[in-house]
């Protein structure tokens, strides 16, 4: 397979591999293009939940984030768990220096297990100026609910939180619904006053750990080789279900899917 493209991704590690930066290199892999990091924390964690978060400096961050780009000169980033107003701040200036255009934001702010991954500086600064830095945003229910202060228990009320997102600058929102009692899942991207709702039918089961930084990696893959962010995003969630619904149902947990559901092993490497 030839590699299509080069992404950066921006996020935090996870020990356990379902989330983060670990989820986000396989996702990228899996899509064939080729994966960078610069990693923003070190966190210690299984399927049931967070152990700990240790942070690295916003200066190191920076420095990964510039020196691989100077090199290897990404086609997109995607960013994941900024847990600090510090860290938010080198984050911006260094996306200033590589000039990428293309930058998808997953606001990673509580863990699956119920971890709060970000203090209110940083969601200060994430809502009045990163958001306008990025090409798409790309909260859950809970994060858009605590970026919007409103409460959001319906498709119309997901379309009004997008909508208050783009009020304050962003370009683009996918709004995910896993959070609402349903039996169809549903993903309103709102993109230049265009809404697109996603309905796919919703999987039952509590093996769905990554699944934010899946999607949000996903579409920055399939937007880097030039699909359009609509497109990026139908292909992306596709892939995302396709992921659930093959998942090892590993850990005691909410477990991770499986990232290489779309790939098959060349008849020579079995």
């Amino acid at each position: 397979m030839k590699l299509k493209s080069k992404i950066l991704i921006i996020a935090g590690s996870d020990s356990s591999g379902g989330a983060g930066i670990q989820a986000d290199i396989k996702t990228v892999t899996s899509l064939g293009s080729y994966a960078m990091t610069a990693i923003t924390a070190v966190t210690s964690q299984n399927t049931k939940g967070v152990r700990s978060i240790a942070s690295i400096p916003p200066r190191e961050i920076s420095k990964q984030i510039e020196f691989t780009s100077k090199d290897i000169k990404p086609d997109a980033v995607k960013i994941g768990m900024l847990h600090s107003e510090e860290v938010i701040k080198a984050v911006l200036k260094s996306l200033n220096k590589i000039n990428v255009k293309k930058i998808i934001l997953d606001p990673v702010m509580v863990a699956k297990g119920g971890t709060e991954l970000i203090d209110k500086a940083s969601i200060k600064i994430l809502k009045s100026k990163l958001i306008k830095r990025v090409s798409l945003i790309t909260p859950n229910i809970p994060e858009a609910e605590i970026l919007t202060k409103i409460k959001i228990s319906s498709s119309n009320d997901m379309v009004n939180a997008a909508r208050i997102l783009v009020s304050l600058g962003a370009k683009n929102v996918l709004i995910k619904g896993g959070h609402l009692k349903s039996k169809f899942m549903q993903d309103i991207l709102l993109s230049k006053n265009e809404i697109t709702n996603f309905k796919n039918k919703k999987i039952n089961t509590k093996n769905t750990h990554g699944t934010g930084c899946t999607l949000s990696s996903a579409i920055a893959t399939y937007y880097s080789c030039g699909k359009t962010l609509k497109k990026s995003c139908e292909m992306a969630i596709k892939y995302v279900n396709h992921s659930i619904g093959a998942g090892p149902n590993y850990g005691k947990g909410h477990g991770p899917i499986n990232h290489l559901s779309t790939i098959s092993i060349n008849k020579k490497f079995r």
